[in-house]
């Protein structure tokens, strides 16, 4: 009898299994969202990557370009002081 009494007066501090299967569930719930917000920032930071190599190509191509336009432009910069240097004086 001394046993069952001082088990049932310790029953009141340890959780129920209906309050342990809901705390078990509410973690459940907590671990979906956690995994669906990890996919989308996965799936944000793909994106973002895309994104970067795509400027990084952008800005290769716009540095060819320059190079490209500098040395054309030097070209007729030549070209030009070339033809008024042949020009006689007056």
């Amino acid at each position: 009898m001394c046993y069952g009494q001082q088990r049932r007066s310790l029953s009141p501090n340890r959780p129920s299994r209906t309050s342990n299967a809901l705390a078990v569930n509410t973690l459940r719930v907590r671990l979906a969202e956690t995994e669906a917000r990890l996919e989308r920032a996965r799936a944000r930071e793909a994106e973002l990557t895309r994104r970067l190599e795509e400027m990084k190509r952008f800005v290769s191509v716009m540095e060819i370009l320059e190079s490209y336009l500098k040395q054309k432009f030097l070209q007729q910069q030549d070209c030009v002081a070339r033809f008024f240097s042949s020009l006689p004086a007056k």
